[in-house]
């Protein structure tokens, strides 16, 4: 999904996307090729988010039913997942394969339903009762955000200081998503499926913000200090998002004295699963992650009580007009040597990136 109109020099983005963010952490050129410029492919998804795309149908289907028992939803969902495999043309080297790849989907479904299904699906419906109507399950369920960018001068959307017709807003929309939302006690909560919790890093292992979780957030833009992790910075941002967007949503729902969580489900975490190969018989289980106590800063809850982070909203509003304002020069972000070294090993747009190949072919002495 491309972040702008069109890509014509000057353009403002209408609104920003959390992926987008993301790439332009890992490298502002590559979100310039990416998304500015709407060069990204549509086979870049790997058969691994088809799969997820799979299950995250077949489980928001199976919830739109209503069932709320493990048995019943666990039926639905085998059911609506049996219809979509039928059409799924991925191409397996075997028909081994495809059976076991079957039986993979299909023992995540179990481990869902087993883990939080019924549960879930009970918030759901109770959550429907107290809402004034809206969609509550997805999947691609949109939330939005409206972030306030910081002062910049008289510097245009180009970066340079000159006058041009593309003018930097005093404020931008990030959007997001979720899978589902359900109520769980005085909570709503926002679910999105994931492939894999890997890229949280120290997110997935830390319950609260205060310690490692700032202190890697704060070096991260740190150009004095090594440390380059643009996913765990990310996630971050996508917290920040999806909470404000959920409690946007729970203004239109008339649930305005709710509080918001943001819980993540991954869907092929493959070292939860165990495979017998002479049974043919494969079990797996879920690891769900609340990301909601790891984002809030218990300081801005004393100042505010809101659920919220100053640091990361901050940070973001700054990282968010950098975007908009067209600073795509790597090598001017203080991390260039990070990004090199991280980034551009597996990016795709190395051969037509400027500032790579001037790394790359620049004469020493």
């Amino acid at each position: 999904m491309t972040d702008r109109v069109d890509a014509e020099p000057g353009d403002v983005p209408d609104a920003l996307s959390t992926d987008g963010i993301e790439t332009f952490l890992h490298c502002p050129r590559r979100y310039e090729f990416a998304h500015a410029y709407d060069l990204e492919g549509d086979g870049d998804e790997s058969s691994i988010d088809d799969r997820v795309d799979l299950l995250r149908t077949a489980i928001c289907d199976a919830l739109r039913r209503g069932e709320t028992d493990r048995d019943g939803l666990l039926e639905a969902a085998r059911n609506r997942l049996e219809a979509l495999w039928g059409d799924h043309d991925e191409r397996f080297h075997s028909l081994a394969q495809r059976r076991h790849e079957r039986r993979v989907l299909e023992a995540t479904l179990e481990a869902y339903a087993e883990a939080v299904g019924a549960e879930h699906a009970a918030g759901i419906e109770a959550l429907a009762a107290d809402a004034a109507g809206g969609e509550l399950i997805g999947p691609d369920l949109p939330l939005s955000s409206t972030v306030s960018l910081p002062e910049r001068g008289t510097r245009n959307a180009d970066g340079d200081g000159a006058a041009d017709t593309g003018t930097v807003p005093d404020s931008v929309s990030i959007d997001a998503t979720v899978d589902y939302v359900y109520a769980d006690g005085s909570s709503i909560v926002g679910v999105r499926f994931v492939p894999t919790l890997a890229p949280l890093g120290l997110l997935r292992y830390r319950s609260e913000w205060e310690g490692d979780v700032a202190g890697q957030f704060t070096d991260h833009f740190d150009s004095d200090v090594d440390t380059f992790e643009p996913a765990f910075v990310g996630a971050l941002f996508e917290t920040a998002t999806v909470l404000d967007g959920l409690r946007n949503r729970c203004d239109r729902l008339g649930l305005e004295d709710r509080t918001c969580r943001y819980v993540q489900i991954p869907l092929a975490d493959r070292s939860r699963t165990a495979v017998n190969w002479v049974r043919e018989t494969v079990e797996t289980s879920l690891e769900t992650v609340d990301l909601t106590d790891v984002y809030i800063d218990h300081h801005t809850y004393g100042m505010t009580h809101e659920h919220r982070n100053r640091t990361v909203d901050d940070r973001l509003a700054r990282v968010v007009g950098d975007l908009v304002a067209g600073a795509f020069d790597p090598t001017e972000t203080g991390r260039w040597d990070e990004i090199s070294s991280e980034a551009c090993p597996d990016c795709g747009y190395t051969v037509c990136c400027q500032d790579y190949i001037a790394a790359e072919v620049r004469f020493d002495g």
